[in-house]
């Protein structure tokens, strides 16, 4: 361990997070001499994937999490992989982009992302959103009259940023989309919560500007990397298996890393950081990149993971001929459609994702549940609610039973401004999508850590490592 201290380090890089781990694939074929430290004992930060027996650990350390569980039904622990921030990825992300163009892609298995549902409360039943023009010919839930004015606004979506559509939305483009769907394309309310639900919005109030960008890339993200899905999911556990695979790229390119390690303090000097990590060891860095110190939350959501002991195959249908079998489907409950049981409507959306156990995060015959929504009052009765309604409406002879349950509340925050050598990534927006914008602090640190190399660079572009295979970390 003498060493650590011996060495005059490159780039110190403090945390296991999906920006940090990126940072980690994008140095990982620059030659530096790279520490990669975290507190934590296991990686993906706030984005790992726990098995039971972690989710327990994980929660003693935490602290204000709830985990419940059945007599019996469930399996080994490590049968299971718990997402702390289960996220989709549109096809048309540029995460994708960055993981294909630095051959990381190779390293990890994506499974289709399925049907978008809603919730309907007089009925108890889950309809599905039509999100193409051959799922809205075909349903036959939909007036003629509003077919053709969801028609005219899915054309109008596919090119909407280019002109005469500009000159339409930019006038309203901070307004509410509910209000502009209503009046610019007469959609009555059941077809403006279908299209909402696609977006995703947290809040429900998405702006016009906003949620025409997010339609755009589900819309066009539709059928780019096969028939009848728009996004996908990293089998075995969502984003931890992308972090893994950043650190796994920079460990083949001579990084060191030490987990339960983390950053006591750090001085600033001429031309160099003087680091002291928390096992004692002094070490001196070029730059260090660090996870953000920001206590106060800038956002949070309140969160349910559920197993259920039912594998609720009538979610996970192929709605396209030749399409795979999707892995996860999505049920929305629009504002107001949970309640407590003394009636009180929940204030925002809620979302459930629904993963089969072909996603490697449960055995075959469960599925696990994932549920979300912003704080507001009674928020853990409103997703029980939710849970429970969406149980009672998938239409098997006997409502599943739940046999285990992970309760708490996930914050997200933003970083302070970084310094010249010292740079500070905030943690993931906790969007139930993933936001490509996250990806601009990842560059900017790269582009720091990079500043002073000579020769031509391109980010995130990598040839095949010499004698590599597709088995071979990249």
């Amino acid at each position: 361990m003498e060493s650590l201290a011996e060495t005059e380090w490159d780039v110190v890089i403090s945390g296991t997070g999906l920006q940090q781990s990126l940072l980690a694939l994008a140095l990982s074929r620059s030659g530096k001499n790279i520490l990669h430290v975290d507190a934590n004992t296991y990686y993906g930060g706030n984005e790992a994937a726990f098995s039971l027996q972690e989710v327990d650990e994980w929660a003693a350390a935490t602290g204000n999490v709830e985990v419940t569980k059945a007599e019996g039904g469930l399996s080994f622990p490590r049968a299971y992989s718990i997402a702390l921030a289960p996220q989709i990825i549109h096809t048309k992300s540029e995460l994708l982009s960055q993981l294909v163009s630095s051959k990381a892609f190779r390293q990890i298995e994506f499974l289709a992302v399925g049907s978008f549902y809603i919730y309907e409360p007089d009925n108890a039943s889950l309809n599905r959103i039509p999100s193409t023009r051959e799922d809205v010919f075909s349903n036959t839930s939909i007036p003629a009259k509003s077919k053709r004015s969801l028609m005219k606004f899915l054309k109008f979506v596919l090119d909407y940023d280019a002109p005469p559509h500009r000159e339409t939305w930019t006038p309203h483009a901070d307004l509410p989309l509910r209000t502009f769907l209503a009046q610019e394309f007469k959609l009555d309310e059941r077809l403006q919560a279908d299209i909402i639900t696609l977006t995703l919005s947290l809040d429900g109030n998405i702006t016009v500007k906003d949620g025409l960008r997010s339609i755009h890339q589900h819309m066009s993200s539709m059928g780019l990397f096969g028939a009848g899905f728009a996004a996908v999911v990293p089998k075995w556990g969502g984003l931890s298996e992308v972090a893994q695979v950043g650190c796994r790229a920079l460990a083949v390119g001579g990084a060191v890393y030490m987990l339960g390690t983390g950053i006591k303090s750090a001085r600033a000097s001429e031309q160099r950081i003087d680091v002291s990590l928390s096992n004692d060891i002094d070490v001196k860095t070029r730059f260090l990149v660090k996870e953000t110190d920001v206590d106060t939350p800038t956002m949070s959501l309140a969160r349910l993971t559920a197993v259920v002991h039912s594998d609720l195959s009538s979610l996970f249908d192929a709605t396209v001929e030749g399409a795979p079998s999707p892995v996860v489907a999505v049920v929305a409950f629009p504002a107001g459609y949970a309640k407590t049981p003394d009636g009180t409507a929940s204030e925002y959306p809620i979302y459930a994702m629904v993963h089969s156990s072909e996603t490697g995060e449960c055995p075959k015959g469960q599925c696990v549940i994932y549920l979300s929504t912003m704080p507001q009052p009674n928020a853990k009765s409103l997703l029980d609610n939710a849970l429970s309604s969406l149980l009672g409406a998938v239409g098997e002879a006997q409502v599943p039973e739940i046999l285990y349950r992970l309760s708490y509340t996930h914050h997200q925050r933003v970083s302070r401004p970084s310094d010249s050598n010292v740079v500070t990534l905030p943690t993931l927006p906790l969007d139930l999508a993933f936001n490509d914008a996250a990806l601009a602090s990842v560059k900017a640190a790269w582009e720091t850590c990079t500043a002073d190399d000579d020769g031509e660079k391109e980010y995130m572009v990598f040839e095949d490592r010499e004698g590599a295979d597709n088995d071979d970390y990249e």
